[in-house]
């Protein structure tokens, strides 16, 4: 099953929160639809909150979508819905769906549970194979490619492991004048949310505050062993 809308030159996101909410479990999108000019637009609704720390831009720019097709056949070992991130990336709405990809890995590695905010690189395995299939289909399949995490291990390879220059290609570095460094993630975001601006394996984002491993557990977990992860369900 799909469900097929049109989206103007904007799409309505905003924020719904509970008080018995937990600040780092995503929550089910309210998509709602509206009827206009004989045709469908639909607004999101979705609680998406940082798991790392830094804050990104509250909006940007929605990217021009007409009549796209979300997948609803989106499978999780955990129940997790993963309907609100298609509809984000879909949409071109890539803060609330970077959000959203961050939070879900801290609820799949169990670190939720644990009562932490952040996923230690050692948790990293705990993630389900099938779920990360899943985020890595979306993420894929609505930036043409061009973001996921296994364009990043791509990127990695491409680099030799090196960490600077993995970080130079996928553009997560700048420069001030001479001196280059790593973008900037606390305060205004120096990050790209555009498909079309981005270098490849710009998204989805992950914290180095901690140090590499975390990143370096995720781009060789077992799920890229091979190419079945882009296999869509039957």
């Amino acid at each position: 099953m799909r469900i097929s809308f049109t989206v103007g030159s904007a799409v309505a996101v905003a924020l719904y929160a509970s008080e018995q909410a937990d600040a780092f479990a995503p929550q089910t999108a309210l998509v709602r639809q509206q009827r206009s000019g004989g045709k469908h637009s639909f607004a999101l609704a979705a609680e998406a909150t940082m798991a790392e720390s830094g804050v990104p831009p509250e909006t940007a720019a929605a990217t021009e979508v007409e009549d796209v097709d979300i997948p609803t056949n989106l499978p999780s070992d955990v129940g997790m819905d993963y309907i609100p991130l298609a509809t984000m990336l879909a949409t071109g709405d890539l803060v609330e769906a970077d959000e959203f990809t961050r939070n879900a890995l801290i609820t799949l590695a169990g670190s939720k549970d644990a009562g932490r905010n952040f996923v230690y690189w050692t948790e990293v395995k705990k993630i389900p194979s099938t779920d990360l299939a899943t985020i890595e289909r979306l993420w894929n399949k609505f930036s043409g490619g061009k973001f996921g995490y296994s364009v990043q291990k791509r990127k990695w390879r491409q680099s030799k492991g090196d960490f600077e220059v993995w970080c130079q290609k996928i553009g997560w570095t700048t420069k001030d004048g001479e001196v280059e460094r790593k973008k900037r993630w606390f305060g205004a975001s120096e990050f790209i949310y555009d498909v079309k601006k981005a270098p490849e394996g710009h998204l989805p984002l992950t914290s180095a505050l901690r140090g590499t491993s975390l990143i370096k557990e995720l781009l060789n977990h077992p799920v890229w062993d091979n190419d079945d992860w882009k296999k869509e369900p039957n």
